[in-house]
């Protein structure tokens, strides 16, 4: 049905109700006077004065929108409706009291009474009936209005929650891919550099053999440009690639043990997580170092969570050296933390027995960290 259409049905149904409700209290009080009652009189005198109240009462919810009690000029309003009030009672008074007297079931004892008696009965015994009936529609009105808001003032902050949360998405993505644009060309210049030292020390067949396995290891990362995160098994292939062009670099000092998990081969860890910790270990354990040095990288599932340990056997690092304030330790934090949250950590000390250990504790899933299917 129109809108209209259910509105005036709507209004018809609940004076109805009304003139029941009336009808029953008058009935009962006659019953309990011991006076002769009809009941088709009754209803048929009820049903007419509340079908002229819902013939006026479009009226009174435009005059109620007009003069809003809710907000605003609220005490001249309320004056307004006062006002408002009283005429709705003179005016439908006015009216029932022919219809009462033509239908011939108006509320006196006399067969007949003057249009001007009959009015002025209605008004003596019903007045503040009708300012009754007429508050009842504004406030009604205005209770249905206040209602609406709450609801409108509901959704606006739930859109704005979803917003917000899109927003806050957005800006963790663009910050991390801030953070991961930062390990990508401070390995490559490091990488570069040290090619540049090869060539300068007529080194020209390491400095090849370097500059092929970096293109190898661009082509990688161009692969996972826009991936936050990898399978396992795609990031130690890329960290065997870089090690490679290293191990050029340093040749018989440096060797690496790299041992996984099977299990966890497909579990999803950030992409380059692991390689500029091993970038760490090289530069501090070797270039202090005249000694060989051994790196190893071991990656564990442990219940719900993947446990990634760099470890070297180099003379270890300062008590002020794991603050985190190069670009490898501080941006694979501030990687985890945006990633995971709480659930993350980064741990780094001092080996007993010489060198460094690095932690990285992720939860262990199976997917992006944005589907969350984890163990």
């Amino acid at each position: 049905m129109p809108k209209t259409l259910r509105n005036l049905a709507g209004i018809w149904l609940a004076w109805t109700l009304a003139g029941l409700f009336y009808l029953t209290q008058d009935f009962i009080a006659r019953l309990y006077r011991s006076e002769p009652v009809r009941l088709t009189d009754l209803f048929v005198g009820w049903m007419a004065a509340m079908y002229i109240c819902a013939a006026f009462t479009p009226a009174i919810l435009w005059l109620g929108r007009r003069w809003s009690v809710e907000r605003g000029h609220r005490l001249k309003h309320i004056a307004l409706h006062l006002g408002g009030g009283a005429v709705f009672s003179v005016v439908s008074a006015v009216i029932e009291a022919p219809v009462l007297l033509a239908l011939g079931v108006f509320p006196a004892p006399l067969p007949a009474m003057p249009f001007l008696s009959a009015v002025s009965l209605l008004l003596v015994y019903g007045f503040s009936g009708g300012v009754i009936r007429y508050w009842a529609v504004v406030g009604l009105q205005a209770v249905f209005r206040s209602h609406q808001r709450a609801k409108e003032r509901e959704r606006e902050a739930l859109e704005l929650k979803v917003r917000s949360s899109e927003l806050a998405g957005q800006l963790a993505a663009a910050q991390l891919g801030a953070l991961k644009m930062q390990l990508q060309p401070h390995f490559l210049f490091n990488t570069l550099g040290a090619i540049m030292v090869l060539m300068q020390q007529s080194k020209t067949e390491q400095a090849q053999a370097m500059l092929a396995r970096l293109g190898d290891l661009l082509r990688l990362t161009l692969e996972d440009v826009n991936a936050q995160e990898v399978p396992l098994w795609r990031e130690l292939e890329f960290l065997r690639l870089y090690l490679s062009i290293e191990q050029i670099r340093f040749a018989d000092r440096l060797n690496v043990e790299i041992t996984t998990d099977p299990d966890a081969a497909e579990a999803h860890v950030p992409h380059m997580v692991l390689q500029p910790i091993v970038e760490n270990a090289v530069r501090h354990g070797l270039g202090q170092s005249e000694d060989a040095v051994l790196i190893e990288v071991r990656v564990i599932g442990m219940g719900s969570n993947l446990v990634m340990t760099v470890l070297d056997n180099g003379p270890g690092s300062s008590s002020s050296g794991f603050e985190g304030k190069g670009i490898g330790l501080a941006n694979t934090r501030d990687r985890l933390r945006h990633l995971y949250g709480d659930k993350a950590s980064l741990q780094a000390r001092n080996r007993p027995t010489g060198g460094v250990q690095v932690t990285i504790t992720i939860p262990l899933c199976l997917a992006p960290v944005e589907a969350m299917e984890c163990a």
